[in-house]
């Protein structure tokens, strides 16, 4: 579905990120399918490859969101109970001071019923109190799910998460391009390949630091905007 989230969070890290991608597919394409059929169908060569670079294009969408969430997202914050959403309600965290997780865990036992672990009781089964705090966030996301400050800050975080997932992949048919070229012996694919792997890194080499920023933003609006809910 085409919806404002889907374009901005998914399509568009796919779009900047798909440039290796279509130029490795039309460059195989061209060299081992094109000369054969060149002199049948003039034209086929100019339909196949667009309509091949757009069945790619929406094919690496599903695979930059696979990615982004099975290696940088898992990597960083391992699973859901690892999440900042979860780690900021911990009362062994200190982004949030007490007074606040105060605040928060009493609103969540009133709105859902749900009781988050006092202090000792975390720390004695941190794993459980992590359980419990996850499960009561997906009942607060639930209930900004018409936030507009919250779903932009989701937009940016899935866009930056999935522009990771894109940038690993555009890293990997940029390194096929450089081996292509270079056995070839074509020197402005080769350049182009050296240049695009040096773009495509530079956002894996600082993987860290946007998935760390984003998520914490993220999941500081989530709790800022559950606050001003009305009970």
């Amino acid at each position: 579905m085409l919806n404002t989230y889907f374009i901005r969070a998914r399509l568009f890290p796919t779009i900047l990120t798909a440039i290796p991608l279509l130029l490795l597919v039309n460059y195989l394409f061209s060299t081992y399918y094109y000369k054969s059929f060149e002199k049948i169908f003039e034209v086929l060569p100019i339909l196949a490859g667009l309509g091949l670079s757009t069945a790619f294009l929406f094919l690496s969408v599903q695979i930059n969101r696979i990615i982004s969430k099975e290696v940088f997202q898992r990597i960083y914050f391992k699973e859901e109970i690892n999440m900042p959403t979860t780690n900021q309600l911990l009362w062994s965290d200190n982004f949030f001071d007490n007074e606040i997780k105060t605040k928060i865990r009493a609103k969540i036992n009133v709105l859902y019923g749900i009781e988050l672990m006092n202090e000792h009781q975390e720390s004695s089964n941190e794993l459980a109190s992590r359980n419990k705090i996850a499960m009561a966030v997906s009942q607060i996301r639930n209930s900004l799910r018409s936030n507009k400050l919250l779903f932009q800050h989701n937009i940016e975080y899935g866009f930056f998460r999935n522009l990771l997932g894109g940038a690993l992949l555009a890293v990997v048919c940029s390194i096929n391009i450089i081996i292509f070229a270079f056995l070839r012996n074509e020197t402005i694919l080769l350049n182009s390949g050296i240049i695009l792997l040096l773009i495509y890194s530079l956002p894996i080499i600082l993987s860290k630091a946007i998935m760390k920023r984003f998520g914490h933003y993220y999941s500081k609006v989530l709790y800022e905007q559950f606050l001003t809910l009305q009970l």
